[in-house]
């Protein structure tokens, strides 16, 4: 922290608040230099609060209501919807950045569905402050399911794919 507090660092730090609301982040960290051995570290985050619930019972028919979100249905005996973060092979990424399923633009992908891949091998790339960071196979297996899709934005700990 700045050995040196001012109001200027404060209207910063509710600058980069703003910032993480109006973006839908979840966390932003700024290291701001002042000079020698005078800097100030930053580290913004919103806790998210995700609600799960589970249906056990069919849901009588009832007259439709006019909805202002998405429409959620739930069908008897249908299986409830699978947390692909919570999957045994799922890999997760370990920053804040973009997602790229290839070294370069139109050349081919790292791994595709079905692509057998071994435990250190590159599977994507996550772009985070202009660094490419290669992103290893955690494990050796099959590639099942590819949740990120090239050039989107990814959170800490979003699930990226599932390799069984």
């Amino acid at each position: 922290m700045s050995k040196t507090s001012t109001d200027a660092d404060v209207a910063f730090i509710k600058a980069l608040a703003e910032i993480l609301n109006q973006n839908d982040l979840t966390e932003l960290s700024v290291k701001r230099e002042y000079g020698e051995d005078d800097s100030l570290d930053i580290r913004v985050v919103k806790q998210v609060n995700i609600v799960t619930t589970h249906m056990s019972a069919p849901v009588a028919a009832q007259p439709a209501a006019p909805q202002s979100g998405p429409a959620v249905t739930a069908h008897a005996g249908a299986p409830v919807a699978e947390d692909p973060a919570q999957h045994p092979g799922a890999v997760t990424s370990p920053m804040v950045g973009t997602v790229y399923l290839a070294a370069e633009p139109g050349t081919a992908p790292f791994v595709t569905v079905g692509s057998t891949v071994t435990e250190g091998q590159t599977v994507l790339i996550i772009e985070a402050m202009k660094t490419m960071n290669h992103i290893p196979a955690p494990r050796a297996g099959v590639v099942r399911r590819i949740l990120a899709e090239d050039g989107t934005p990814v959170e800490y700990g979003a699930p990226l794919m599932i390799i069984e």
